[in-house]
C-alpha cells in the first residue's frame, strides 16, 4: 500500500510531500511503540542482557539450517531484484522522458501490484508450496524488469510493472510469515530482525551493484543482466529449496528436571560445562549418532557455545555429548522455555537408542572460603 501511495501524492504534488507524509507516518509509529506494553511472558528469569541476546539470537540463526535457507533465498530475490528500485527513476526520465510524474505512475504500479500480492496470497499459499511460490514470483519479477527497457509506453510498463509488484510482496511476506510460524517465540524478534537486516543489506548492495553496472554499460544491459540472475535464482530452489517446517512443534516445552545440586551456583558464573553420558549397544550406535545431529544443534541453537559429541576409547559403548554455556544463567534459560516440542521429540528419539543416560553440570573450580581458584600447591595437595 505504501509505494501505491507514494506513486500517487508523488505525481500530484512532489517529492517533499511524500517525504513529510513519510516523517510524520513514522513519528505515529513511534508513539505507538511509547504506549503500547505488551505484558512480560513469565519464566522465572531475569531479563536476558542486551549483548548476550544478539550473541545467543546469532548462533541460533548460525546454527538453524531451515533459517539460513529462508536468508538465502531472500537474497537471491532480493539482490537482483533491487535494479528495479535503484534504477526506475532513470527509467521514467531517461527510457520514458517522462520525469517524476512518470516516476511517481510507475512506483505507484508496484504498489498497485504489492495490494493485489497481499489479496491472493492466502490462496496461491494454499495451492502452491512455498517453493513454487518462490520460482512463480522470480518469473512474475523478471517480466517486470525486462519490460523496463523494452517497453517505450508508459501505460503499457505501468501494466506490466504490476507482477513486479506482487511477486515483491509474495516472496517476503510469504518468507515474513513462515518464519514467524516456523521460529520459537524467545527468539521470533531477533530472527524477524535478522531477516530485515538481510533484506536491507540485500537491497543496498543490490542497489549499489547495479548502479555501477548501469553507469558502465547502461539501463539496458543492466535490466537485462539482473533479469537473468533473478531466473537463475529461481532454478538455484532445485538445490536449495525451502524446507518443509509446517510440522514442526515449536510450542515450548519445559521438560527437563531442575537440576540437583549440592549449592546454588551464581547464574553468572561461567563458563559450565553440561555433560551427558549415553550407554548405547553396539547394534544401535549407526541410528543414536543420526538422531544425535539434531540434538546437537538443538543445544547450539538454544544457548550452548559449543557442543560435540565423543565417544569412549575404552568403552565403545559410552558416548559424551560435552556442551559448554557462557554462563549458568544460559543454560538455566534451556530448562525455563527456549526447548520446543520438536527439541523434545529430537531427545526423546535419540534416548529411545540408549540403554542408560546420565547428566553432569560442571564450574569452575573455586575456594569457595575464599571466593577464588587456588594459584599454588598447598599442604592438602602435597
Amino acid at each position: 500500500m505504501g509505494p501505491a501511495l507514494a506513486g500517487v501524492l508523488l505525481s500530484q504534488s512532489g517529492p517533499a510531500v511524500v517525504f513529510g507524509f513519510t516523517a510524520v507516518s513514522a513519528s505515529a509509529f513511534l508513539v505507538v511503540l511509547g504506549v503500547v506494553r505488551r505484558p512480560p511472558v513469565p519464566t522465572g528469569m531475569p531479563p536476558e542482557r542486551f549483548t548476550s541476546a544478539i550473541r545467543t539470537g546469532g548462533r541460533y540463526v548460525r546454527n538453524s539450517p531451515a533459517m539460513r535457507r529462508y536468508l538465502l533465498r531472500v537474497f537471491l530475490f532480493v539482490l537482483p531484484g533491487a535494479a528495479m528500485w535503484a534504477l526506475l527513476p532513470l527509467v521514467a526520465s531517461e527510457q520514458l522522458s517522462s520525469g517524476s510524474t512518470g516516476f511517481g505512475v510507475l512506483l505507484g504500479s508496484l504498489g498497485v501490484g504489492a495490494v493485489a500480492g497481499a489479496a491472493v496470497l492466502p490462496r496461491l499459499a494454499a495451492r502452491l508450496s512455498a517453493n513454487r511460490l518462490l520460482v512463480l514470483s522470480a518469473v512474475l519479477f523478471t517480466v517486470s524488469l525486462v519490460a523496463c527497457v523494452t517497453v517505450p509506453n508508459p501505460a503499457v510498463l505501468a501494466v506490466l510493472l504490476v507482477p513486479g509488484g506482487m511477486a515483491w510482496l509474495l516472496v517476503l511476506m510469504g518468507v515474513s510469515a513462515a518464519l514467524q510460524v516456523f521460529l520459537p517465540q524467545w527468539v521470533r524478534a531477533r530472527g524477524l530482525a535478522t531477516l530485515n537486516m538481510v533484506f536491507a543489506a540485500s537491497q543496498a548492495a543490490g542497489s549499489l551493484l547495479w548502479g555501477l553496472v548501469a553507469q558502465a554499460v547502461g539501463l539496458r544491459p543492466t535490466f537485462l543482466a539482473a533479469a537473468v540472475l533473478m531466473v537463475a535464482g529461481a532454478v538455484t530452489v532445485a538445490l536449495w529449496p525451502l524446507p518443509d517446517v509446517a510440522h514442526l512443534d515449536r510450542d515450548p516445552a519445559v521438560y527437563w528436571t531442575d537440576p540437583d545440586l549440592a549449592y546454588e551456583p551464581d547464574p553468572r558464573v561461567g563458563p559450565v560445562l553440561v555433560v551427558v553420558r549415553y550407554v548405547v549397544p553396539p547394534e544401535a550406535q549407526g541410528p543414536f549418532l543420526e538422531a544425535m545431529e539434531p540434538v546437537r544443534r538443538s543445544r547450539l541453537q538454544t544457548g550452548a557455545t559449543s557442543c560435540r559429541l565423543y565417544q569412549d576409547g575404552i568403552n565403545p559403548s559410552l558416548f559424551v555429548l560435552v556442551q559448554s554455556y557462557d554462563t549458568w544463567e544460559e543454560h538455566l534459560r534451556q530448562h525455563t522455555g527456549r526447548l520446543t516440542g520438536a527439541d523434545r521429540q529430537r531427545e526423546e528419539m535419540a534416548h529411545s537408542f540408549a540403554v542408560d543416560v546420565e547428566g553432569a553440570h560442571l564450574f569452575p573450580a573455586v575456594n569457595r572460603d575464599l571466593g577464588m581458584m587456588p594459584s599454588g600447591p598447598t599442604d592438602a595437595w602435597s
